[in-house]
């Protein structure tokens, strides 16, 4: 059907690999020249001015779940004025006692056009279909919950 590739670029820097030493800096290039600087997450020596694995998959289930929704949106005819989200992953233990992210909880916030509103019952069937289409949700084990902002 489709693929999609990212390369994972990492140099030491440090002198030693004693894993208090080094580096944990490197960078995601995608399609297009698109290069992201990436780490391990702060708690785990990484750099946090970096995105981190963890903040990367939580992000890429927020932008699937939000591309999903304005799609269904723009073909039920429901203009979409703006679309915000703060997205929380949970790391957690899994139930082979593993740490995971276990959890993300979506909140978005959406401004539709004036009088192009659905109703709270068409809102939330819409989130769900989001839910069900979306690639990324699709492909996880990962429980996602949707908070409405009705």
């Amino acid at each position: 059907m489709s693929e999609h590739v990212a390369e994972i670029v990492w140099r030491r820097r440090s002198e030693s690999f004693a894993y208090e030493a080094y580096n944990r800096a490197h960078e995601w290039r995608f399609d297009g020249g698109v290069a992201v600087p990436a780490s391990a997450a702060p708690a785990y020596r990484g750099e946090p001015e970096r995105v981190d694995p963890e903040e990367a998959f939580v992000a890429a289930i927020a932008s699937c779940h939000m591309l999903t929704f304005l799609a269904i949106a723009a073909k039920k005819r429901f203009v979409v004025d703006s679309y915000e989200d703060r997205a929380v992953g949970h790391m957690e233990k899994n139930e082979a006692g593993r740490l995971a992210i276990a959890r993300v909880e979506l909140a978005p916030r959406i401004a539709f056009a004036p009088g192009a509103a659905p109703d709270p019952e068409t809102l939330r069937r819409m989130h769900h279909d989001a839910h069900e289409n979306c690639f990324i949700a699709n492909s996880v084990k990962t429980e996602i919950a949707v908070r409405h902002q009705d």
